[in-house]
């Protein structure tokens, strides 16, 4: 299947409707990588605790 689209005469004027899939999925592809990436970096930036500082409640008065 090929799709005609109106563009100036310097520019292609078809699409190959099997390589727009192909960059489709690679692009969606990509963007997964690119989220997990991303959410690994956001969990490693997140504060972690440090010993029992602060978790140590004082009962006796």
């Amino acid at each position: 299947m090929t799709i005609s689209v109106n563009a100036p005469s310097s520019m292609p004027t078809t699409i190959d409707s099997g390589n727009s899939l192909k960059v489709a999925v690679m692009a969606k592809d990509q963007q997964e990588v690119e989220g997990q990436m991303a959410l690994q970096l956001i969990e490693a930036a997140a504060p972690q605790p440090v010993g029992n500082s602060g978790h140590n409640i004082n009962t006796t008065a």
